[in-house]
């Protein structure tokens, strides 16, 4: 009897879920169905009435990019071109000049030839301006620029190039070119080994791991680990990276999205290297995805000590999804979670501010979780060190020189004025030094907007609308005047940041990446604490233990 009661109640219970989720299902595709309708006729109206010429595909490559802008920045549209671009980020080899370059409006910059690299060999360098390539101008090229410098092995190209206010010429052969994950390893000294993991293609496990073995070889007892402006890249090489270093079976990461199926947990699947040896991960404001997975589970695991500045607070995942014509939409699936159960994203894409950036997640919406030992850790504002140091974080001002290439630029201008500069290794950006950078941001009509300034500006606003500008004016030049001295102050007070920056990128203009690394475990403020504490076991232990 009671059987056939509950058979009476569960029946209609499951008919009304199936039709509720069955009718919820319907409504959100007639919804879906009735927009892109919609937007059809709107799209063939448009284009066969407007009284000028219209290019359908400039129209709908808007029209796309709007939509996805209303959500996350890494929801973005694919052309055949990207989709491309992503399979060389992920396998780290493809045929072109051995260059990083950057797109401006109507060239492409050089921002650093790879050593031993075709264009390296042809004589191009930082700063290089390339304005012509083959004979396409690139003032009026449309398409990506950097895809006419890649082409079958063994071809030539020919480019045009500013430098320094010159135009030059260079004939490149194009080979096959291989991007490191870890573009080095080396002793820091006796005992401590040093790797730097910069992307997590799919090699970067696998050289991470080679890196591991051949300093343990060389007599390493503790390892630093640097992802120091890695952006991160692929999920399960941040499983296997972490897995080095946890025992088989230890879970690693959770994704959770409202599509059931990728709801997933990841679990180490193979042995270790070392369980045991000593690690400290480095990580910045610029280390993001993978990364953050990687030093956040470590640090949730009370496996490694975390160095260095908040990481960037990314915690979503993407998955590319095939589209027409060789096209692709990436998408934003999931949130990833540590092991303690932290989600470490910083921006609520959700919410806006009046400018329609997306709001960062304040400090007292900050959950606490506990890593194995019971240490307080916390989610909403990315990765945050368990020794901080001021030097890693970039202030706002700092943020804005970079944001305008003023580093960059200015490192191009001190290597021409100092071409023959010695024993690199040795390098000291001078009290001199800085105050021509001063003298070169002045130049460049350096200016940045601080958050003062905008309430400032909006209160004035609401003022002059009010009908009140004319008694407080005074007042707000005088504060404007205060806040801009304030800037300039700013930037001395920024000094040994700044200094920090222009000196790594002058020493790569003369001793590439591998000179750079090597120059930082000599002087990187980072890394010479990492030792200190690798170098008392009663300092590292102490970083796992509850205060």
């Amino acid at each position: 009897m009671k059987t056939l009661v509950k058979k009476k109640v569960l029946i209609p219970v499951v008919a009304v879920v199936l039709f509720v989720s069955t009718t919820a299902f319907q409504n959100d595709f007639f919804e879906i169905a009735k927009q892109i309708e919609i937007f059809t006729t709107l799209f063939k109206e448009l284009n066969m009435n407007y009284v000028d010429e219209t290019n359908p595909g400039d129209l709908m490559d808007t029209a796309i990019k709007s939509m996805l802008n209303d959500l996350d920045p890494y929801t973005v549209f694919m052309n055949e071109q990207d989709v491309e671009a992503a399979r060389i980020n992920n396998t780290g080899d493809y045929i072109g000049i051995g260059a990083r370059v950057k797109t401006l409006k109507d060239k492409l910059i050089i921002v650093e030839p790879y050593k031993d690299y075709p264009a390296d060999k042809a004589g191009l360098k930082a700063g290089d301006e390339i304005i012509k390539i083959g004979n396409i101008q690139l003032e009026n090229y449309k398409e990506n620029k950097g895809d006419l410098l890649k082409g079958s092995p063994g071809t030539t190209v020919e480019v045009t190039y500013k430098r320094q206010g010159k135009t030059k010429t260079a004939t490149i052969n194009r080979a096959e070119v291989e991007i490191n994950a870890v573009p080095h390893f080396s002793m820091v000294n006796e005992t401590t080994g040093y790797i730097v993991l910069s992307q997590f293609n799919s090699k970067a496990s696998s050289q991470t791991a080679y890196a591991v073995k051949d300093l343990k070889a060389q007599g390493a007892k503790s390892i630093i680990l640097d992802l120091r402006d890695n952006p991160g890249g692929l999920l399960h090489e941040a499983v296997n990276t972490v897995n080095l270093f946890v025992p088989k079976g230890q879970l690693v990461v959770t994704t959770k999205s409202k599509v059931k199926k990728f709801n997933k947990t990841y679990y180490t699947q193979k042995e270790p290297l070392d369980t045991e040896i000593p690690l400290i991960v480095i990580i910045n404001g610029r280390s993001a995805s993978a990364s953050e997975i990687v030093s956040g589970t470590l640090q949730d695991l009370d496996r490694a000590v975390i160095v260095g500045s908040r990481s960037f607070g990314k915690g979503l995942v993407q998955r590319p999804k095939q589209l027409t014509y060789g096209t692709q939409l990436k998408v934003t699936i999931s949130r990833y979670y540590t092991p303690s159960g932290r989600c470490i994203q910083a921006l609520d894409y959700t919410h806006r501010d009046e400018k329609g950036d997306a709001v960062r997640i304040s400090k007292d919406n900050y959950h606490e979780f506990k890593t194995r030992n019971g240490r307080p850790v916390y989610d909403g504002g990315g990765v945050l060190p368990d020794e901080q140091l001021e030097t890693s974080k970039n202030s706002a001002i700092t943020s804005a020189i970079l944001h305008e290439d003023l580093i960059f630029d200015y490192a191009t201008k001190y290597y021409y004025n100092h071409e023959n500069t010695s024993d690199i290794m040795n390098f000291k950006f001078t009290d001199a030094d800085f105050l021509d950078f001063k003298s070169f941001l002045k130049s460049n009509d350096f200016s940045f907007e601080t958050e003062t300034e905008k309430a400032l500006a909006k209160a004035y606003e609401s003022a002059e609308k009010e009908d009140l500008d004319d008694k407080i004016q005074k007042d707000y030049n005088t504060l404007i005047t205060h806040l801009n001295d304030s800037k300039i102050k700013g930037i001395d007070e920024n000094k040994e940041q700044l200094s920090s920056l222009l000196t790594s990128e002058i020493v790569r203009r003369y001793a590439y990446r591998e000179g750079l690394y090597d120059y930082y475990k000599i002087h990187n403020p980072e890394i010479k604490r990492s030792t200190e504490i690798l170098s008392n076991p009663t300092t590292y232990s102490k970083f796992f233990v509850i205060n």
